[in-house]
């Protein structure tokens, strides 16, 4: 970790710490069991994240923050986001629940505590990935044999889509992995329906299709 990064989180800390005399003390007594000093929960868009914190009974505060902003003081919500809540099984769990999960969400959540030796805090960073989606492909087209020929497929997705072609014939080969695939002096052979596959591996891959149809040139008699 950098000297500037390490600067930032021993500022929020200390800002944390500073909130937390702020928070009524009627809450139930408990303290943060660390997962990490920083975690990371991956997550897909549209699920739901819960984001665990344990505790025992030696803490006098506790709040859920994300970035600066609080979100849970003791059990006082503070965010007017309807899709957070706590989780709170039994006495040893705070935990923060986010519902209909999207890219936004992404970012540091800080379960901060307070103890009557020390202050602690437990840091988790949401990762939200997006499964891949086509948003433009070509159009199907005619061509004159031994035209060159450009197809597109743009797509998007987190993490970034790996973009695959095939020529649907009876072999069914791949032709590349880019977003732009190139026929340069096309034939016959060449003729017939393309499939787009954008792949990142956060849910089914999307695909589309292009047909492409050849204009054979038939060869003049003396």
């Amino acid at each position: 970790m950098g000297v500037g990064r390490r600067s930032c989180w021993r500022q929020l800390q200390a800002w944390c710490f500073r909130l937390l005399w702020f928070i009524p003390a009627a809450f139930p007594v408990r303290v943060v069991e660390t997962q990490r000093a920083t975690d990371n929960i991956t997550i897909r868009q549209g699920d739901t994240a819960i984001i665990r914190c344990y505790v025992d009974e030696k803490v006098s505060k506790v709040a859920w923050l994300n970035r600066s902003n609080i979100i849970f003081a003791g059990q006082d919500k503070w965010s007017l986001d309807p899709r957070v809540d706590l989780v709170m099984k039994g006495q040893l769990e705070y935990s923060l629940r986010i519902q209909k999960v999207d890219v936004y969400d992404e970012g540091s959540y800080t379960c901060s505590i307070q103890t009557k030796q020390q202050p602690k805090t437990s840091q988790v960073y949401l990762i939200v990935q997006v499964p891949a989606n086509i948003y433009m492909v070509s159009e199907d087209v005619i061509v004159n044999e031994g035209s060159n020929v450009t197809l597109s497929c743009l797509a998007s997705g987190r993490p970034d889509p790996i973009i695959t072609w095939r020529l649907l014939n009876p072999s069914a080969e791949p032709l590349g992995g880019e977003e732009y695939l190139d026929v340069i002096g096309i034939t016959r052979n060449q003729a017939g329906r393309y499939e787009c596959k954008a792949s990142n591996d956060v849910a089914m891959p999307d695909v589309k299709y292009v047909n492409v149809v050849v204009n054979c040139m038939t060869a003049r008699s003396e």
